[in-house]
């Protein structure tokens, strides 16, 4: 056997090797929309000292940790019954 011959024989049978390695596979089964529905997770409902303290930090405009720690000391001081606003301005 010569060398042509044999390259030419090594190419074939790698074609056939690689040949069901880009075989196209079933395509996934569509979702319906019952299932869509179900997967997901409904919204987290806030309390609505939550949602006043987020007012509030707002209207002072904090941002970032500053926001975090105002509104985790004023859910806090709510929850607890008081209606005063926590210190977190003090600086």
């Amino acid at each position: 056997m010569t060398l042509a011959s044999r390259l030419a024989v090594v190419a074939i049978a790698s074609l056939f090797a690689t040949g069901t390695a880009f075989a196209q596979t079933a395509a996934p089964a569509a979702k319906t929309d019952a299932t869509t529905t179900t997967d997901k997770k409904a919204p987290k409902e806030h309390s609505a000292e939550s949602l006043e303290c987020s007012k509030q930090a707002d209207a002072k405009g904090l941002h970032g940790k500053e926001r975090k720690k105002f509104r985790s000391e004023c859910i806090k001081s709510a929850k607890a019954g008081t209606a005063a606003a926590p210190a977190a301005d003090k600086k």
